[in-house]
């Protein structure tokens, strides 16, 4: 499973939600972190259609997107989410 956050050097929000999928990944071992910046990477913050930092977008492993928010996430909703993107 990928947790991806699509952050902002600028923004203050995307640094608490760093923090909250760290603490989410504890619990899940198997789940992969990646961030994107729209400043340095905006072709895909534009392919994700990304309208506000931070998203959070989570996928299986087969990379379907399972689960998407804009603001920032508490650990229960990102735990909640990620059990969408469990094998079945």
């Amino acid at each position: 499973m990928e947790l991806t956050l699509v952050s902002s050097s600028f923004c203050g929000a995307c640094a608490r939600t760093r923090t909250v999928l760290a603490e989410a990944a504890r619990f899940l071992p198997d789940a992969t972190i990646t961030e994107i910046d729209v400043a340095r990477d905006p072709d895909t913050a534009e392919r994700l259609d990304i309208e506000v930092t931070p998203t959070v977008i989570i996928r299986d492993a087969s990379g379907l997107e399972v689960f998407r928010a804009a603001g920032v996430p508490t650990v229960p909703q990102v735990l909640t989410a990620a059990v969408r993107a469990l094998p079945a």
